[in-house]
């Protein structure tokens, strides 16, 4: 993980009212399917997931495969953290209930970072954790099983780069091995390497998704994306693949960073880590808060994408205390609010409530996000609807209403003014349910008669 991905989203057009001012279709070099469209289904639906980057870089807590590559440490000093990767207390049950705890329908899980060494037990070569450290054990298997026990969908990160391995062109910023144009033969070496362990990961153990990173390096041809797309989709053609395969992936992947406006791609995804590393490092104690993680999150759905939240385990297989008491939180909170989050759609666009909202599917209930505190009114413009019923979500309270500013002669329509008392709140965010007379319409002109 490390470079941030632009991305575009389709959005969604709720009674022809143009809600949105952004409604190009994405620009993806695979075709988009009927058949593709159905099987993205459980991903839209999903809203949450976690992503797990585990591996030796935690012993010495430093940056996953980066540190060596930027020479914050020689590389024989960082495959010494081989030594150290015990997974001595790797509980996959655990791991699978940590998870499940918080509400996420998926899962992604490092197979292979850039450097190289897989988290299970690899035929391709002998770096792996089950044969070159004394964990002596693979990761990936018993922890799919348990998370597929609990209907979480498994998903498979995998490196196309692979810095460690003798065929790969290079791995430091100021050196390389050969270049591929001058030893074709030595490329094409990697090429079956690397196809090989996405065929052993694709048999062993059936992803749901593909999580590829590292295309940056590389052309798609260089890549053999068509290839690898097409040997993934013939052992499982509902696999889902990430949008870092050179246009052949089904969905977008910005990292880190929130986009400001709404993307323009159809399908998409933020991730996003607990602090501001992927893997575990004792000395990066910036946590996000619960309420920190809770906004980002809704401000993700009410932009029609899903959250992929990072967590770091240490060596030994266990996570910090802070990683517990936030997916917790993050839990309970869903517990309350699930009806506002999953199985939903993107919400009204801006301007019409200062906030983040979602519809249901049928786009005849509008959930309003209320980030912080409130003891008052909270203001909705422009809805042309008439409102069956207002109330809290979490405790199902009834709200009263008015509206404000409707003159009877004009189609204009006037605010809603919420009534939200503050004994009424949630702990995080308090959400509201409005249900309407039917699919919801948004004034979106500029007033007047």
């Amino acid at each position: 993980m490390n470079c941030v991905y632009l991305l575009s989203h389709k959005c969604l057009n709720y009674n022809n009212l143009n809600l949105f001012s952004n409604q190009q279709v994405h620009a993806q070099s695979a075709s988009t399917t009927q058949e593709d469209s159905l099987k993205m289904n459980w991903f839209a639906d999903a809203k949450l997931g976690i992503f797990i980057h585990a591996g030796i870089y935690a012993v010495n807590g430093v940056t996953e495969s980066w540190s060596f590559h930027n020479k914050d440490i020689a590389y024989p000093d960082y495959m010494k953290q081989l030594n150290g990767f015990t997974l001595n207390q790797y509980k996959p049950v655990e791991w699978a209930n940590l998870i499940a705890q918080t509400g996420a329908k998926y899962a992604v899980v490092t197979t292979k970072h850039h450097d190289g060494v897989a988290t299970y037990d690899t035929k391709m070569n002998d770096l792996s954790i089950v044969k070159a450290s004394p964990a002596k054990k693979d990761l990936i298997e018993p922890l799919f099983a348990e998370l597929r026990k609990r209907n979480i969908k498994c998903g498979a990160y995998f490196s196309l780069i692979d810095w460690s391995d003798n065929n790969y062109p290079g791995f430091l910023k100021d050196s390389s091995r050969y270049a591929i144009a001058k030893d074709t033969a030595r490329w094409e070496k990697f090429q079956h390497f690397f196809q090989g362990q996405i065929q052993e990961l694709s048999t062993k153990f059936n992803p749901d998704l593909f999580w590829f990173d590292g295309d940056w390096e590389h052309s798609a041809a260089e890549w053999q994306t068509s290839k690898v797309r097409q040997g993934i989709l013939t052992k499982n053609k509902n696999a889902i693949i990430n949008g870092r395969l050179q246009g052949f992936g089904d969905y977008e992947t910005p990292e880190q960073n929130f986009p400001v406006t709404r993307p323009k791609a159809k399908y998409w995804e933020m991730c996003m880590t607990l602090n501001d590393n992927w893997g575990y490092q004792a000395k990066d104690t910036h946590w996000k808060t619960p309420y920190e993680v809770i906004t980002i999150f809704t401000d993700v759905i009410s932009n029609g994408g899903n959250l992929l939240f990072d967590i770091g385990p240490k060596a030994d297989g266990t996570f910090p205390k802070e990683v517990h008491q936030t997916l917790k939180e993050l839990g309970d909170w869903n517990k309350r609010n699930g009806e506002a989050v999953f199985n939903t759609l993107g919400g009204i666009g801006q301007g019409h409530f200062y906030g983040p909202s979602t519809l249901s599917k049928d786009s005849s209930t509008l959930y309003l996000f209320i980030q912080g505190h409130i003891n008052g009114a909270v203001s909705l413009k422009g809805l042309r609807n008439k409102i069956k019923s207002i109330s809290v979500v979490h405790n199902k309270q009834p709200l009263k209403y008015k509206i404000v500013g409707k003159i009877s002669w004009s189609a204009i329509p006037g605010i809603v003014y919420i009534n939200v008392p503050e004994n009424l709140n949630d702990k995080y965010v308090t959400v509201l349910k409005l249900q309407l007379d039917g699919p919801i319409s948004m004034y979106k002109g500029t007033g007047g008669l």
